[in-house]
């Protein structure tokens, strides 16, 4: 049970991802592109707005519904993305993943929407595993699982290829029996 939108706050929401996104995301990663290249691999293949339709026609119609994503408006302007990776009925685990254009940093937007992300996760979607992968250095990233209280569970060695090597991942999660106890 997908919803279309969670509110986060007054000035922040989550809107499920639609084709119509396609260009605002577009122009996001090329106004950002040097900020995001440090951490993000798909920076580089992305050279044209179709690369960009590709990626979000994929999750539109990922009939498997293995992953969600929602992009996060804060103060009615596009702020980043948000996603719910791998996501495993059977076992009622996922991955949440992100990314927020460099003008939001620093003002809580996106701790505050993985929070409200987790609570639908654990509340409304059943999950009993939520996990959080950051490549090991990126600090800003780290902060967030860290400040929810998730728990690092080690390090992914080689866990992601970006930029012709490999990087090692900090792999975070949180269950929902530590949900419960909150």
């Amino acid at each position: 049970m997908i919803v279309n939108e969670i509110k986060v706050n007054d000035q922040t929401d989550l809107r499920i991802l639609t084709l119509d996104d396609t260009s605002v995301i577009y122009s996001a990663i090329i106004e950002n592109r040097i900020f995001f290249r440090t951490w993000l691999p798909f920076v580089d293949s992305t050279k044209d707005v179709s690369d960009t339709r590709a990626f979000v026609k994929s999750i539109v119609d990922d009939v498997e519904r293995r992953q969600e994503v929602f992009t996060i408006w804060h103060q009615n302007q596009f702020a980043g993305l948000l996603g719910l990776k791998e996501i495993d009925y059977l076992n009622r685990r996922l991955e949440i993943g992100y990314w927020l254009i460099e003008s939001r940093c620093g003002k809580g937007i996106m701790t505050l929407s993985v929070e409200a992300l987790m609570a639908f996760c654990f509340d409304d979607l059943g999950m009993n595993r939520v996990q959080i992968r950051c490549g090991v250095g990126n600090t800003k990233s780290s902060a967030i699982p860290k400040r929810l209280g998730f728990t690092l569970e080690g390090i992914e060695r080689a866990g992601e290829r970006h930029l012709n090597h490999y990087i090692d991942l900090e792999v975070f999660s949180f269950l929902k029996k530590e949900w419960i106890e909150l």
